[in-house]
């Protein structure tokens, strides 16, 4: 469905049904360069479980008008401009990645209007390789391959090609929308104090072998958020929702029946 957000038309897939805000929302952001497709294992799965299902794109991706915004900070008041157009009153926010990064800076600024907050592969801040960087905002391929080589426990099990590349697959979004995301995510320095403000069920979900937010560093931004509760998918790398998706909605539907 569309909605229009501050004059631009933005898209959110809803797993097939109609939304019905009376029903417990759940509110999906994706992570940098990507859109709602990567939540497609999942937005019908809860969606045909009695949960009204907003997978977003981001402004500038996909189907939502643009321009992209440029601050983790201007995405997290974007959020809360999407809560207040659909009137829910309480919402389940699920953030992979850069969205985990919104998510928090939302809840931050807008504590009341979150249920329950779930980071898939994310963490309080996510600092961004220099020549990644470089790459992207030169519009270079090559950035969108080192994304799937950091990605993915193993690229290679993807048949008919990796997803990642199927949605960035111009220089133009590479240099215009990845590169945006990507500096954003760099830039953010409010993290740290942001995750001193949760107090909602919040569940963190780790890939083993993630290269991008590795153990070490998912389990001291879980330990940082009192009386959360913490998943490790085995065998799994930074991209859960493709890798592993019927382990992880599982997980994530146990934990918002509790």
């Amino acid at each position: 469905m569309y909605i229009t957000i501050n004059n631009k038309k933005i898209f959110a897939s809803t797993g097939g049904k109609i939304f019905d805000k009376k029903q417990p929302v759940a509110l999906f952001i994706h992570g940098s360069g990507l859109d709602h497709s990567f939540w497609g294992l999942h937005s019908r799965f809860f969606a045909f479980r009695g949960y009204s299902v907003l997978c977003i794109d981001l402004p500038g991706h996909t189907h939502s008008e643009g321009p992209p915004l440029s601050s983790i900070e201007e995405m997290g008041v974007w959020i809360n401009d999407v809560i207040q157009e659909i009137d829910a009153s309480k919402v389940s926010v699920i953030g992979h990645s850069q969205g985990c990064l919104e998510a928090l800076e939302y809840f931050s600024k807008y504590p009341k209007k979150v249920k329950r907050l779930i980071f898939v592969g994310g963490s309080y801040k996510m600092p961004v390789n220099q020549d990644l960087i470089d790459l992207a905002e030169a519009g270079d391929d090559q950035a969108v391959n080192l994304m799937m080589k950091w990605g993915y426990e193993n690229s290679k099990k993807f048949i008919g090609g990796n997803p990642v590349e199927k949605i960035i697959n111009s220089a133009r979004e590479i240099r215009e929308i990845l590169a945006i995301d990507l500096i954003a995510c760099n830039n953010y320095r409010n993290g740290s104090e942001a995750v001193k403000k949760i107090n909602c069920p919040t569940l963190c979900i780790f890939g083993e072998f993630d290269k991008m937010i590795n153990l070490e560093k998912g389990k001291k931004f879980a330990d940082s958020i009192p009386n959360s509760k913490t998943q490790i998918i085995k065998n799994c790398g930074h991209m859960i929702m493709f890798e592993k998706a019927f382990e992880m909605r599982e997980k994530i539907l146990e934990f918002l029946k509790i």
